[in-house]
């Protein structure tokens, strides 16, 4: 038996036809797959363990980048308070101790666009946020970057918080001439949480 050519084209219609619907198929769900992109994690509530009072003890180093080993210790009171259910917190620090008095604003703004937080500080001193160190949280531990100047010189600057426990967590800042080989530690602060009740 023969098929006729009306016969074959309608077999080659219903072929095209199909294929096409497979084609489409595949497309539609790989640009759905792509639309959802990888998975990321809510980082929204990443600073909720520090809401409350803590204890501050603190070094800090007087003269950065300068071959200095001249530090001043500080011991002081941080308040932690939650905003927006979480997505931001504004930190005050005061303390005391051989350099004086140290007064700090911490406004902190998450990012769901970007899974990332900003970390905005201001000194009672200059009276204006500071350029914004811009990360995130991974395995327990927050690491913040920003490029600045400092002493009419390009640096990197990184703020570490780590060692993150019920009642106390560890922070550290330090500072890059070189394009992050190398890293200075300039700020050392441990917060132990106060009891309330």
């Amino acid at each position: 038996m023969t098929m006729t050519t009306y016969g074959k084209m309608a077999l080659l219609g219903i072929a095209c036809i199909a294929s096409l619907a497979l084609c489409t198929g595949r497309a539609s769900a790989q640009a759905t797959d792509a639309h959802a992109g990888p998975s990321y994690r809510d980082g929204a509530h990443d600073f909720d363990f520090e809401i409350g009072t803590w204890k501050t003890h603190l070094t800090r180093l007087l003269h950065p980048l300068s071959g200095s080993h001249a530090w001043a210790t500080y011991d002081g009171t941080t308040v932690v308070r939650k905003v927006w259910d979480g997505r931001a917190n504004l930190v005050e620090l005061e303390a005391d101790g051989q350099a004086g008095h140290l007064e700090l604003l911490s406004l902190r703004l998450y990012n769901p666009d970007a899974h990332q937080w900003s970390l905005n500080v201001a000194s009672s001193r200059g009276g204006s946020l500071g350029v914004p160190t811009i990360g995130e949280f991974k395995n327990g531990r927050g690491e913040f970057i920003d490029q600045e100047t400092f002493n009419g010189r390009a640096i990197l600057v990184r703020f570490v918080i780590s060692d993150i426990k019920p009642d106390s967590c560890h922070f550290e800042q330090a500072f890059s001439d070189d394009g992050g080989k190398t890293w200075e530690v300039n700020w050392i602060a441990t917060d132990v949480r106060v009891k309330t009740g």
